[in-house]
């Protein structure tokens, strides 16, 4: 791969990025930086698994930054890049078993444990509204 195709994709993903890391959410970019946040992570923990795919623009991202507006919020907020970061896109699906890979996808952890997940087929097939209203509701039950 030629130096300049990878600055071409790094630079086209960059916006994707942007819309989950102005919002507030950290990026982990490593296995080590997933080993060090998550399962330390005390209280709750938003995981946001972001990808290139068009239900990621249409309705993941704009569901979370959504969900993001509610009352009450998880303690932390972190995002892995599949397709991009894929060490640590692999090391944070290890904490969302029994669910198979999926990207987009948003997982729940309290105190290390995964208590809500959605799976890509439960974004493709919503609108962020729907989306930012199931995180919501996942918020008021966990996140107290």
């Amino acid at each position: 791969m030629s130096m300049s195709f990878e600055r071409y994709m790094l630079d086209m993903v960059q916006p994707m990025r942007d819309d989950l890391t102005r919002i507030g959410i950290q990026e982990l970019r490593t296995a080590e930086e997933v080993e060090e946040n998550l399962p330390k992570a005390s209280g709750t923990a938003l995981v946001v698994v972001n990808s290139v795919c068009g239900c990621a623009a249409g309705q993941c991202r704009p569901g979370v930054a959504e969900a993001l507006q509610h009352d009450i919020l998880p303690d932390h907020l972190y995002t892995v890049f599949a397709g991009q970061d894929k060490e640590a896109t692999a090391k944070a699906r290890e904490y969302f078993a029994p669910y198979p890979p999926s990207s987009p996808s948003i997982a729940l952890m309290k105190d290390g444990e995964l208590v809500h997940f959605i799976e890509r087929h439960q974004i493709e097939n919503r609108s962020a509204a729907e989306i930012a209203a199931d995180l919501t509701d996942a918020f008021d039950r966990f996140c107290r």
